[in-house]
């Protein structure tokens, strides 16, 4: 029953998704969109949302004891998806969606479990995020120059986001697995030839798909992982 109610409230989150994922970027100049690189139709993206969220809204009870912890996670994922369309559509990842999403990890870290001090590993977490992409950051605009750089700002911040999103224990995992599928997906489309090894590709979407993976099962296989 449980899995049935967040799919419908996964149909309702995938509404205002879509509607921020248009309402956002207006005031920008477009880019040439990801799905384009792709081989898809931005038109096909509403349903692309719809089914994605609402999936992985109802699959999330299996994986998590708490209904707690299911929404809490629902609203993470939720966010998560928005910045991954942003990204692919416009390359984009706005500090309107970052800050406050940002603040509401840091405060529902309070809600999940307090005894477990995750204020304080939500904090620790966001901090590793933030200095080991600002870093790296750094280091690819030395490597590459600011034209060519393959990391922007907004991904520095969405590893932040990350960090307060999944805490301490898991945003070394998180943001390993962020690298890996990016660095999987981008021989993809250099194997397909859709890009070149010029093509500045957006980094966050993977990332994002990566925080996605480790809210969903992240917490168990890191535990098996220390244990």
């Amino acid at each position: 029953m449980l899995n049935f109610v967040f799919f419908v409230i996964g149909l309702l989150a995938a509404v205002i998704i879509n509607t921020l994922a248009d309402a956002l970027p207006s005031s920008h100049t477009p880019l040439r969109s990801q799905w384009q690189t792709w081989g898809w139709s931005v038109r096909k993206r509403p349903l692309l949302v719809f089914i994605g969220t609402a999936v992985t809204f109802a699959i999330l009870p299996l994986f998590l004891a708490e209904w707690v912890d299911v929404a809490v996670n629902a609203f993470h994922i939720a966010v998560l998806i928005l910045i991954i369309v942003t990204d692919l559509e416009h390359r984009l990842i706005f500090n309107k969606v970052i800050w406050p999403a940002t603040a509401v990890a840091l405060v529902t870290s309070l809600i999940v479990s307090p005894e477990e001090n995750n204020l304080r590993l939500a904090l620790l977490g966001a901090a590793v995020g933030f200095v080991i992409f600002y870093g790296l950051y750094w280091l690819a605009q030395l490597l590459y120059g600011a034209e060519r750089v393959p990391l922007g700002y907004g991904d520095v911040k969405l590893a932040m986001l990350m960090g307060a999103m999944l805490g301490f224990h898991r945003i070394f995992f998180a943001l390993m697995l962020g690298i890996l599928l990016g660095g999987v997906f981008s021989l993809l489309l250099l194997l397909t030839r859709r890009v070149n090894r010029d093509t500045a590709l957006p980094y966050g979407q993977y990332l994002a798909l990566a925080a996605i993976v480790m809210l969903i099962w992240g917490a168990q296989y890191v535990q098996q992982f220390l244990d």
